[in-house]
């Protein structure tokens, strides 16, 4: 096995990684959909038996990227007068790290960790078993309407973000606009959020709010 041909199999194995990630996206957005829809827990559960399924294949796809990577790397530094068996070398690095392997690794997965975090949100809101309860508990939430207000556009969000560094919301499209005006000038994007003094705000580190987007969503139908 050459450079080439592992540099080929890497970038397979990111494309893979990157379909990983949006499975578990389509598995947190359903379990979420579930959740309102009010189906039975079962049903949430085998999405939660989804995302850790996910994870597992995930921590397997870091092993061989990192094994081959530190393989390549070894190699390079030794410059042996001999080739070795690369693909073995990656092996033996690889089956190490699997060796090391607990359901911990699982539960720290980024992914599985906002899935868990917005599932427990989520049943917060919609848990109960009335339309009438869920109604005074959106109304709980809208009473705070500062919380719906854009710090950017100083507008209602429509499609909010929430940024996992410091936990403050903006409008997706805002924010994202604002990071690459600062990006083509070669600076840094403060978060906007006034007293926050959060100053390296990065696309990578906005995820979606689907509590409040939900909570935005039922105030307009209202």
């Amino acid at each position: 096995i050459s450079f080439n041909a592992i540099d080929s199999a890497l970038s397979s194995l990111k494309n893979c990684q990157s379909d990983i990630n949006s499975g578990m996206d389509v598995a947190t957005q359903v379990a979420l959909d579930l959740v309102e829809s009010f189906n039975d827990e079962e049903d949430v559960n085998s999405m939660e038996k989804v995302m850790l399924e996910y994870a597992t294949m995930d921590r397997e796809l870091n092993h061989y990227i990192k094994a081959f990577e530190e393989t390549i790397n070894q190699v390079k530094r030794e410059k042996p007068e001999n080739l070795p068996d690369l693909e073995n070398l990656a092996q033996e690095k690889f089956l190490e790290m699997q060796s090391k392997n607990s359901d911990s690794d699982l539960q720290r997965n980024e992914k599985y960790m906002y899935f868990k975090e917005q599932l427990k949100e989520m049943k917060k809101q919609y848990g109960n078993d009335t339309f009438e309860q869920i109604d005074e508990d959106i109304a709980v939430v809208s009473r705070s309407q500062t919380n719906f207000i854009c710090p950017i556009t100083q507008m209602t969000m429509k499609k909010p973000v929430r940024n996992k560094v410091c936990g403050h919301i903006y409008e997706e499209d805002a924010i994202l606009e604002m990071i690459q005006t600062q990006k083509q000038k070669k600076k840094k994007v403060r978060c906007p959020k006034m007293g926050c003094s959060h100053d390296d705000v990065k696309g990578s580190d906005l995820v979606p709010d689907g509590i409040l987007k939900r909570v935005l969503d039922s105030q307009k139908k209202q």
